[in-house]
């Protein structure tokens, strides 16, 4: 299994996908890891979200890896059309887990190389 992994960078963003789920498993919400994971050596990047394999999005309010049924008045998961408009919606914990496919993140501490020319570098090389 892979995650999708989308790396956002002032008004850039990039997706790479990586095959070492291991590394990112148990991470919350929040957390701060090493962007030499994903190949962005140098890098660190701020987990900011998600979503699992059924398009459900994770809340940071969610504690564990689980799904509930929660009611929203809006925010992540949920935008009504007018105030004061409740739903109940799906929504995935704040802990990244084997269900996990996409995890959105910032960067919080910058390298000494654009990650343009970092991910360009790595397409040059495959082909």
């Amino acid at each position: 299994m892979a995650f999708k992994v989308v790396v956002s960078d002032k008004a850039e963003s990039y997706q790479l996908e990586i095959d070492e789920t291991k590394a990112l498993n148990g991470l919350v919400i929040g957390d701060e890891f090493d962007g030499g994971i994903v190949g962005l050596d140098g890098y660190t990047l701020k987990i900011t979200g998600g979503s699992d394999k059924n398009g459900f999005t994770m809340k940071k309010d969610v504690s564990g890896t689980r799904r509930i049924k929660s009611l929203l008045t809006g925010g992540i998961g949920y935008h009504p059309k007018a105030d004061g408009v409740k739903r109940r919606k799906t929504v995935r914990g704040n802990t990244i887990a084997e269900d996990i496919v996409q995890i959105n993140t910032v960067v919080s501490k910058a390298g000494s190389k654009p990650i343009a020319d970092i991910l360009g570098a790595d397409e040059e090389e495959e082909e």
